[in-house]
């Protein structure tokens, strides 16, 4: 696995051997990128479901400011790790080894921004209740005012047009993965 594009292009990232990770196809990382093009230069992005970092280091690559990593894995954040070493992102990276709901009912740490402006989401794949995640996340204050939230998942699994402050905004397939986009709307418009 390598980075797709940007300043890091080409550069190989390091892939845990017999783990059960299903890390973003280098495909679908690319066209994500793509359609945030202009969303990512100097962002605050939070990686859930981190697992190789490969997401978020696209992200640094293009731009982004800073990248808040977060995985239950001890094993994966050991590789997460080594690749923000590779890529020479060590001061713009927080890799946290904790799992997603305990994160999003935390404050922020030491170093985290109270709010981000991308947030990537990719659940274990066969996840089904999506929508209690982006309650969750809805909730926690962790996404920035009109920022946004991308979700990857198994693309028969159904996903809310609108939960709590967010909004669904985009869908876009790449053969069994679907990339759902969520804005975050000020809370005084919300339902």
């Amino acid at each position: 696995m390598r980075v797709v594009a940007g300043k890091h292009k080409g550069r190989r990232l390091k892939e845990p051997e017999g783990q059960d990770l299903r890390p973003t196809p280098a495909r679908v990382r690319e066209a994500l990128l793509a359609i945030l093009a202009h969303r990512t230069r100097d962002a605050r992005v939070l990686d859930l479901y981190a697992g190789t970092g490969a997401l978020g280091l696209e992200a640094l690559s293009r731009g982004a400011r800073q990248v808040v990593f977060v995985d239950n894995h001890v094993a994966s954040t050991r590789i997460l790790r080594e690749n923000v070493t590779r890529c020479e992102y060590d001061d713009q990276c927080i890799v946290i080894t904790q799992d997603v709901e305990t994160f999003l009912a935390s404050s922020p740490s030491f170093g985290e921004p109270p709010a981000f402006d991308l947030v990537f989401a990719d659940p274990p794949y066969h996840t089904t209740d999506l929508g209690t995640l982006l309650e969750r996340l809805s909730m926690s204050g962790k996404t920035a005012a009109h920022g946004l939230v991308i979700l990857e998942h198994f693309f028969k699994h159904a996903v809310p047009s609108r939960i709590g402050a967010l909004t669904q905004m985009r869908q876009s397939r790449y053969g069994d993965t679907m990339l759902t986009f969520y804005r975050r709307t000020t809370e005084d418009t919300c339902d």
